[in-house]
């Protein structure tokens, strides 16, 4: 494990307001989506009710993005810090591409495992269109949207104020069980992914709050592992939203996905214990591969 630079351990000690963060970022997009749910239950929704469906959608996505730019403002080192953290310049590229790549390796293993289970093989055809919709929005709006806007909220903000007082593996668990919750009232607007997800029924439903706590996981070890670049939190969160619903893949071959990232979690946590288990973040300042 490296060097700890101290100045890196003197920024994120400056996260120093997790309550307000996380209280906020939920409040707000809770009454924002169920605002978008009550349009969305219309008996007869017209257009200006799911125009508002996807607007109040939208705010509800964007807020938590507002909460931690308030947070940061008045900082002059964590504005600083934010702004090298969205740079283009010197981006992780190999951990990019290596995030994308588990992503995408996971659904296709995943798929090909469920092919020994009488699965069909249809699931590596294209899928026409998104499975959900947001108002007015093709699904495809909010899939590729959100990365960004939600990455820039909680690796803007939220993970390194839970870093602050957390070792790496409690962060992620932590902030796994709040995003599971986050995303509740997504679950009452009509047509939306978390609503067709709570219809497919109780087993799909429970693997994908359970998927979150590896997905973090292993988002954030990229993202630590990278100087803490927000760019390739977001590229990893934006290939697992584009991998999930590119194909035609059967909601059962994503529980053996969320099985492959359990596994893959625990032979990272194996090799490099220190890394989840120590106290103080390990930053990288260097892109490097991950895996050497």
């Amino acid at each position: 494990m490296s060097t700890i630079h101290r100045n890196e351990r003197a920024i994120i000690a400056r996260f120093d307001r997790p309550w307000t963060f996380f209280i906020v970022s939920a409040i707000g997009p809770w009454t924002a989506w169920l605002i978008a749910a009550w349009y969305s239950r219309q008996p007869l929704p017209d257009r200006t009710s799911l125009l508002l469906v996807s607007l109040f959608a939208g705010i509800g996505l964007a807020l938590p993005m507002l909460v931690a730019w308030m947070l940061i403002r008045r900082d002059d080192v964590l504005r600083q810090d934010l702004r090298r953290r969205l740079s283009l310049q010197g981006l992780a590229w190999p951990n990019i591409l290596l995030g994308a790549g588990i992503m995408l390796g996971s659904i296709w293993l995943a798929q090909l495992i469920s092919l020994a289970l009488g699965y069909s093989a249809d699931q590596f055809r294209l899928a026409r269109s998104a499975s959900f919709s947001a108002g007015i929005l093709i699904g495809w709006v909010p899939l590729l949207l959100a990365p960004v806007v939600e990455e820039i909220s909680w690796h803007g903000y939220g993970t390194d104020s839970l870093r602050r007082g957390l070792n790496l593996l409690w962060t992620s668990i932590v902030f796994s069980i709040y995003w599971a919750l986050w995303h509740v009232p997504l679950a009452f607007i009509e047509g939306y992914y978390q609503a067709n997800l709570v219809e497919t029924g109780s087993l799909h439903t429970i693997n994908f709050i359970v998927s979150l706590i590896p997905f973090v996981l292993l988002m954030n070890w990229l993202y630590y592992r990278s100087g803490r670049s927000i760019w390739v939190a977001v590229a990893f969160h934006l290939a697992a939203n584009v991998s999930n619903e590119a194909f035609q893949t059967h909601p059962d071959s994503k529980i053996i996905q969320t099985a492959l990232l359990v596994a893959l979690s625990l032979a990272l946590i194996l090799r490099d214990p220190a890394f989840f288990f120590g106290r103080d973040p390990d930053i990288h300042h260097q892109p490097r591969k991950v895996l050497r």
